[in-house]
């Protein structure tokens, strides 16, 4: 059992990690601005963070054995997230990331493909710089996983696959992650680390 810290626990991508951690039987930290919705439960204490105030986060990090980011990037750059994590002694940092900077078949990224939706270039720029200052990052030991281009509500299946820095796209065509599965993902590479600092995909 691990101690894991959850920022963003609130959110679509974090609720489901949250779920998969608790049950695998991990003690979880679930970190948010307002995290009432959580409510009282069994392995979870819930803190109510400003995540950009680096001293708040710190303290509610501390003593984890892994982090997981799972904030919006336009909201909550890098350092404001690697900087109170390696402050508070955790080594291990694994991020929601995002499908923009992931790579098409004719090797350009996905966010610079002309049909790119102009809506979401914003996060997933910010999500291509996160990216981009971890493969810089010397100390912690982190994995960045990003999901399909249509990151969805959706059953847990437990069938996916695993990539690296291609999007994935199924045997119909179509690019697709759903929450649940997406989170089974994540915590695999939380309880038998495989991608260490490293950009890892998954999808169906």
């Amino acid at each position: 059992m691990s101690k894991i810290a959850i920022i963003g626990a609130t959110g679509r991508a974090g609720s489901q990690l949250l779920e998969e951690a608790l049950r695998r039987g991990h003690s979880v930290t679930a970190i948010a601005r307002n995290p009432a919705k959580i409510g009282a439960r069994a392995g979870v204490v819930s803190k109510a963070v400003d995540a950009l105030d680096a001293a708040a986060l710190e303290a509610a990090v501390a003593g984890h054995d892994v982090v997981i980011s799972a904030a919006h990037f336009s909201t909550l750059p890098a350092a404001a997230v690697i900087g109170p994590v390696k402050k508070a002694g955790v080594k291990r940092l694994l991020v929601v990331g995002g499908a923009g900077s992931l790579l098409l078949p004719g090797g350009g990224r996905v966010i610079d493909s002309p049909d790119f939706p102009a809506e979401y270039k914003a996060e997933a720029g910010a999500g291509a710089e996160f990216l981009a200052v971890l493969r810089e990052e010397k100390d912690l030991d982190w994995s960045f996983l990003s999901p399909s281009a249509e990151f969805v509500e959706g059953e847990r299946t437990g069938h996916f696959r695993l990539g690296k820095d291609d999007l994935l796209v199924s045997a119909e065509g179509r690019s697709w992650i759903t929450f649940a599965d997406y989170a089974i993902a994540l915590l695999d590479e939380v309880e038998k680390p495989a991608h260490s600092r490293q950009r890892f995909a998954v999808g169906y």
